[in-house]
């Protein structure tokens, strides 16, 4: 969470800060804009009986793997006059895929090809900067999900003021939507494509006759304090409201921080949603640390009325809109479902001598609804994050295994190595 709160400050406090040394020309402003890159080798493999890691009984059994590689290409101009320009090209090949890995991956790693998923005119004036067009979107109720290949995107508008001292204002409109791969979208069907291809970007209007809409505000008056309030709408689907308080401090070498949240989810179509029944999330967590050693406990509760679940697996709009405290690393363990209480632990320790960060955690979810068809499930991942240093700084690795217990029989891995530059 406060990774894309920070993203929105760092747009306005970039576009501002460039404001100050801008290009006296149009060619200046094009001949000092900066270039980035990645390039991607990513493997996944997933095993799992005839209940899969969301543990629902209704899915079949799962034995793939995939091998995927790509590139990711980045431009922004330098600002003129305080407009920008910027572009983003992401794309992704699976060249050893077999008959498995087509079935199991086709809605997040099988999708050969490119996507332009940035395109967008940015502007700021004083402490307003607006930025229109194809972007990526970080909030906590829109939120497009980086865990695979692609990410996912928008197109639309966002407005971002700071004139309210320790306070960031956010509004918004999404037109359209990218989502990782050409498969069928989670519960619209009319966003399917043939399996295997890169994904393009929707037009809301034609699927649900409407546009998607949001609201934010993020507040640090309080020393130590932030306070998120949020409202994202999506016409005849839903409406989501969220809260968060959450504090953090430090004394000498020990951190420590508390935090509580709440989402409701009000919806608006019952032929999609299944409900006229609003859902219900409330959440808490505890964070502890001394030096290099990070530890949390988090609590996450579905009231029994409905789910909170959004657009495209999260709890919200895009796969990244994981509002829930308690989750896990990799696969994302539907916290989100009605009548549903989990927690999740996690330890990690940060060697910054050598560039490594390794850590443990374990979730446990308990489903009380018989209605909701799935089962209890607990999840064990061991993660390490690797960044190499001297001649291959930008390289680093992600390396992931994550265990399904309880009802559920499992396994995911997740090896990703990536260089940025």
């Amino acid at each position: 969470m406060k990774l894309a709160k920070l993203s929105l400050a760092a747009m306005v406090v970039a576009g501002l800060a460039s404001s100050s040394f801008a290009a006296d020309t149009l060619a200046d402003a094009f001949k000092n804009g900066k270039v980035s890159g990645e390039l991607r080798a990513w493997y996944f493999d997933r095993e799992g009986s005839a209940t899969d890691a969301e543990g629902s009984a209704a899915s079949k059994a799962v034995n793939a793997d995939i091998f995927n590689v790509g590139v990711i290409l980045g431009y922004v101009t330098d600002s003129f006059y305080g407009f920008k320009l910027g572009a983003t090209i992401q794309s992704n090949y699976a060249p050893y895929a077999d008959s498995d890995a087509k079935t199991d991956f086709n809605k997040d790693e099988y999708g050969s090809g490119a996507v332009l998923s940035e395109a967008y005119v940015q502007y700021s004036i004083g402490n307003t900067t607006a930025k229109v067009g194809r972007q990526f979107i970080s909030t906590p109720l829109v939120n497009g999900s980086g865990s695979r290949m692609i990410k996912q995107a928008f197109e639309g508008a966002v407005l971002l003021n700071t004139d309210l001292p320790q306070t960031t204002l956010a509004a918004g409109v999404v037109t359209k939507y990218q989502a990782r791969t050409s498969s069928t979208l989670n519960a619209f069907p009319v966003f399917a494509h043939p399996a295997g291809d890169a994904p393009r970007f929707e037009n809301l209007d034609s699927l649900v006759d409407a546009y998607a809409y949001t609201l934010l505000a993020i507040n640090k008056s309080i020393p130590g304090t932030t306070l998120t309030a949020q409202w994202a709408g999506l016409d005849n689907f839903a409406d989501f409201y969220y809260l968060e308080a959450a504090y953090a401090g430090k004394a000498g070498e020990i951190s420590y921080g508390l935090a509580a949240n709440y989402e409701l989810r009000s919806p608006d179509n019952f032929a999609v949603l299944k409900t006229n029944e609003d859902g219900k999330m409330y959440g808490a967590k505890v964070d502890l640390g001394y030096g290099d050693l990070k530890t949390y406990v988090a609590y996450t509760k579905i009231t029994d009325d409905a789910d909170v679940s959004g657009f495209d697996g999260g709890a919200g709009f895009g796969g990244g809109a994981q509002t829930a405290f308690a989750k896990a690393y990799s696969s994302k363990t539907g916290t989100y479902d009605r009548d549903s209480k989990a927690y999740s632990v996690d330890a990690n320790y940060n060697f910054k001598a050598i560039g490594l960060l390794a850590g443990a955690r374990y979730t446990g979810v308990k489903v009380d609804s018989a209605a909701a068809n799935l089962k209890d499930r607990g999840y064990t991942d061991v993660y390490m994050q690797y960044a190499f240093s001297g001649a291959l700084k930008g390289f680093s690795t992600d390396v992931s295994y994550q265990d399904w217990s309880k009802d559920v029989d499992g396994h995911d891995f997740w090896f990703k190595a990536n260089y940025k530059f």
